[in-house]
């Protein structure tokens, strides 16, 4: 049986180039266009999920518009970038990912190891992402025009947390009380249950606040609350019911995208113009990304040794977001997640019917006698304040190529020269307004903060490559040059004092509070080598040498070198294999090689950095406020890559390939003596390593004529280990260290003990007496030993990820399902967590808090509940993270060619989709794809969107 030949002719980008798959020595995947347009986003990180082994992505903010974060084959990194590089049609990117339009997307490769990405030096560390753009055809000057429009509509797609309704809430706040006043002021039991009630809807403490104004309930508390038993009247019933999380989400928000494209050409040239609409609304009221893209995609071969051809994207984008973060009122998503269900959204008669204005809208309840989150109401700021993002952006790339590829050149045949320019330009207009009457700004009458950035960045390399095939040897060698440089720019202000809502100029307001701006340069030289050789065929070869100066570094420390070495063998060419006809491919690849990081965080990290504000009276001055290291360079990479491709029967296909990323020189702080002034300098004090297993199967099931199946299952095992860090051998931060020999933020929490059945208190298993000195383990209920007697509980790096993606086909009728999963790891929510240790009065508990002790002899894993009592986050606090996540589903239907030409168009396909349509995980409401560090907090929640869609080419 022949090899597949389609399949290994297929052609790779790579860097500075392209390769056949079957002679390519390093780890790359392609994610073809038809993978990409069955996702349904704005961002083109969002499609990539579950298309690439070894690539993990998080679900992304629900916020329209934004993107997902993307590790490669793990954490390059302590404290710099795990960002790989973005490179748009060769030049590496420096705008948002989101002002690219997908639609015009060919194909996205993503390399993995250092023989695939070595030759971007000190940016390829942590593994490169090639996009590239749609280009005109070869179609004897035949123009095509392709029109595309899609609509869909949103809704959660994390489900909510289980929390406590009205009845169970007042329930466990009266047994929270009555605990207090046992357990804490020693009243007798018999007498606790009616002092509780009284301290309920009492003004100091009470959770009802003036009058029982936040009773939800047709009758007082006396009658509402049975002193003795705790329970709810049975015949009570409710006058309101308002849920803060269905308040502040639009219902069902619409998305709607347009696409024109036409693409045409001869011989001589062709070109790709296409433009797009895009309106995402988002899942929180007033959220919202809208924008314009356009590009032109010309190549000519003018000469038939002179090629050119010139790249243009635009693309305008507005955001209305909403980035409060943290557990502050502003937040909604903290507020309407923590909030009891007893307090409602808007002012309510004593019957329980809405109060209006005299415009017969609803009147928010601001709380003024609410124990929690008083004088403030989150959804009213939503629609008082305001927050926008407006960017232009602009992309260019240009070249010309100079080539002798016939044989009248002689002993020159086989030379190309190619120059190369890109550029990537945006301007960015921000705003924030917070009004003068309530929430954040109200002391001060209000806040308006602009600021403009801007950013500019070339980058300019000239590539000579010579190739020539002489029998069964093929050599193909290029040298390089490249120049990088950025600018930054940023100005911004801050006013306060309006005399009224609604102004968002600056102009408007009284007082100057602030303002600012900073230029910023940062440049990159190269100098660039690769040799790529094969005989017959069956062996390959390849190397890579660059070396980098970067701006980052101090002068004597600037200059960095880069390499990777690679080897493969295809199997299947040799002459013993004929007689194994079902094997249409077998190659065995090796690499090694080095890259570089230098994303460490500050553009003058070697550097000694000034504070320029600080002034005594009348007098101005400075401060030194981080030591210099003139030592400092990059974080550096060594990259073992082993991998075995295979095709079985023309059906099977699977690549398999163990990597050993060593990270070296990690940028870390040095600790320094007080005395100096500072804590610590940065230094490339540590270094790490990831090492694991990339598995993907893909099966022709069914191949028939009319009715085709095929299965792709992708799987990762990645094992992280820190090798070194400074002279104290561990870093803590919050629940999580980092220490040697342990992986990259592993939980650093005290070991439950369960809770004691006579107590019901929470039991802690500690090593330290109150002297702090070590001993024996023992119990305990003191929540105070357990700061010395920590341990290192788990992670949340999983043992296995991966997807698996399901392709039908059945003559026009095509379906497919995209799944992803992960296996193990730990998470740590602290959204449920807040909900299981209400430490505050007025906000919300989780359905398993009515599992909690309640009498001696109960046995559980839930403490007593009381008010302001202290518990410290354990080991039973972590949740396991492993999920099942349904991706995409989508069902598209082509209409019959004979139809078609009937009508005289090329194409038409509708389809629906569904993006993000279900998550099984262990916790219902968290979401175990938030982070890669494996905590969780209050943030927009991701979306579900429902699409249809048309395609029509003519």
């Amino acid at each position: 049986m022949k090899e597949n030949t389609k399949q290994l002719e297929e052609i790779v980008v790579v860097a500075y180039g392209t390769a056949k798959k079957s002679s390519f020595t390093g780890s790359a995947e392609v994610v073809k266009q038809d993978r990409i347009e069955k996702r349904v986003v704005a961002d083109v990180s969002k499609a990539l999920e579950g298309t690439v082994a070894g690539v993990q992505s998080t679900s992304g903010s629900g916020q329209p518009g934004s993107g997902a974060s993307m590790v490669i084959r793990g954490f390059g990194s302590i404290s710099a970038s795990n960002t790989p590089l973005y490179v748009v049609d060769g030049v590496p990117f420096d705008g948002a990912l989101n002002t690219i339009n997908p639609n015009d997307i060919e194909s996205v490769t993503v390399l993995k190891d250092a023989s695939a990405g070595a030759l971007y030096g000190s940016r390829g560390a942590n593994g490169v992402v090639m996009i590239t753009t749609k280009r005109g055809e070869r179609d004897d000057n035949q123009i095509s025009i392709n029109l595309k429009a899609n609509w869909g509509i949103s809704s959660r797609a994390i489900p909510k947390y289980e929390t406590v309704n009205e009845a169970e809430y007042l329930e466990l706040a009266f047994e929270a009380y009555k605990n207090e006043l046992i357990y804490t002021e020693g009243i007798d039991p018999l007498l606790a249950g009616t002092q509780a009630i009284e301290v309920m809807k009492g003004m100091a403490k009470g959770v009802l606040g003036y009058n029982e104004e936040y009773n939800p309930f047709n009758m007082p508390l006396q009658e509402l609350i049975n002193p003795i038993t705790g329970k709810i009247n049975p015949t009570a019933q409710l006058k309101y019911h308002e849920d803060w999380k269905d308040e502040l989400s639009n219902h069902n928000p619409l998305r709607q995208e347009y696409q024109l494209s036409v693409t045409g050409g001869n011989k001589k040239t062709q070109y790709m113009i296409s433009m797009g609409y895009l309106d995402e609304v988002g899942l929180l009221q007033t959220t919202e990304f809208e924008r314009y893209t356009g590009r032109v995609n010309i190549d000519t071969q003018a000469k038939k040794w002179f090629k050119t051809g010139f790249n243009a994207s635009f693309a305008q984008t507005s955001t209305n977001y909403n980035s409060a973060s943290g557990s502050v009122i502003s937040n909604l998503w903290y507020t309407s997640q923590i909030m009891a269900p007893i307090y409602p959204v808007y002012e309510h008669n004593t019957d329980g019917s809405l109060k209006t204005d005299a415009n017969g809208n609803k009147i928010y309840d601001y709380g003024k006698n609410r124990i929690a989150l008083a004088n403030s109401n989150a959804i009213a700021l939503l629609h008082e304040d305001k927050e926008n993002n407006t960017r232009d952006n602009l992309s260019a790339r240009t070249y010309i190529q100079l080539s002798t590829n016939d044989d009248e050149y002689g002993i020159f045949k086989g030379f190309s020269l190619m120059a190369n320019l890109g550029l990537d330009y945006f301007n960015t207009h921000e705003m924030s307004y917070s009004n003068p009457y309530t929430g954040n700004a109200a002391t001060t009458a209000g806040s308006l903060t602009k600021a403009v950035q801007r950013q500019l960045s070339y980058t300019f390399n000239q590539l000579l490559t010579y190739q020539r095939n002489i029998r069964s040897h093929s050599l193909d060698v290029m040298i390089g040059h490249e120049y990088y440089e950025l600018k930054q720019q940023f100005l911004g202000a801050q006013k306060t004092g309006f005399p009224f809502g609604g102004l968002y100029e600056l102009s408007a307001a009284a007082t100057l509070s602030g303002a600012s701006s900073q230029t910023d340069k940062y440049a990159i030289e190269s100098f660039l080598s690769r040799v790529n050789y094969n005989f017959a065929q069956k062996y390959y070869f390849s190397a890579s040498f660059r070396t980098d100066g970067s701006s980052r570094f101090h002068k004597d420390s600037r200059w960095g070198k880069f390499w990777s070495l690679g080897t493969s063998w295809r199997i299947s060419e040799e002459s013993f294999m004929k007689k194994y006809d079902w094997v249409n491919n077998l190659t065995l690849k090796a690499s090694f090689g080095s890259q570089g990081n230098d994303n460490i965080g500050s553009y003058y990290a070697y550097q000694s950095l000034y504070n320029m504000g600080l002034s005594n009276g009348s007098l101005n001055g400075a401060g030194i406020n981080s030591l210099e290291n003139k030592d400092l360079k990059w974080e550096k990479n060594e990259n073992l890559n082993i991998g075995i491709e295979a095709r079985l029967f023309n059906r099977l296909s699977l690549t398999a390939e163990f990597f050993n990323k060593h990270t070296k020189d990690l940028l870390l702080n040095m600790p320094k003596a007080t005395s100096s002034g500072f804590d610590a300098y940065p230094a490339n004090i540590g270094s790490m390593r990831n090492m694991g297993l990339d598995v993907t199967v893909t099966v022709d099931i069914l191949k028939n004529s009319d009715l085709k199946w095929t299965l792709i299952a992708m799987g990762s095992h990645i094992r992280n280990k820190i090798l070194k860090l400074a002279d104290k051998p561990e870093i803590i931060s919050g629940s999580n260290i980092f220490k040697e020999g342990e992986t990259v933020n592993s939980f650093y929490l005290p070991i439950s003990a369960g809770v004691d059945p006579l107590t019901g208190n929470q039991l802690y298993w500690v090593d330290h007496d109150k002297n702090s000195n070590i001993v024996s383990k023992y119990k305990t209920d003191d929540v105070t030993l357990t700061a010395n007697s920590r341990e290192i509980v788990g992670n949340r790096i999983p043992d296995l990820y991966g997807s698996i993606t399901n392709d039908f086909s059945y003559k026009g009728i095509d379906f497919s399902i995209l799944t992803t999963y992960s296996i193990g790891g730990e998470m740590l929510d602290g959204v449920y967590g807040s909900m299981m240790n209400v430490g505050y009065k007025g906000y919300v508990w989780h359905k398993n808090a009515l599992r909690r002790w309640q009498q001696p002899g109960d046995i559980t894993d839930i403490p007593k509940i009381m008010w302001d009592q202290q518990l410290r986050v354990t080991d039973k606090d972590l949740i396991n993270a492993s999920y099942f996540a349904i991706k995409n589903i989508t069902l598209g239907y082509t209409f019959p060619k004979d139809w078609l030409t009937k009508i005289k168009m090329d194409n038409i396909r509708v389809y629906a989709t569904a993006n993000n349509l279900t998550l099984f995980s262990h916790l219902k409401g968290m979401d175990p794809q938030y982070n890669f560090t494996g905590t969780v907090g209050y943030t927009y929640t991701p979306s579900r969107t429902y699409s249809i869609g048309i395609d029509i080419k003519f």
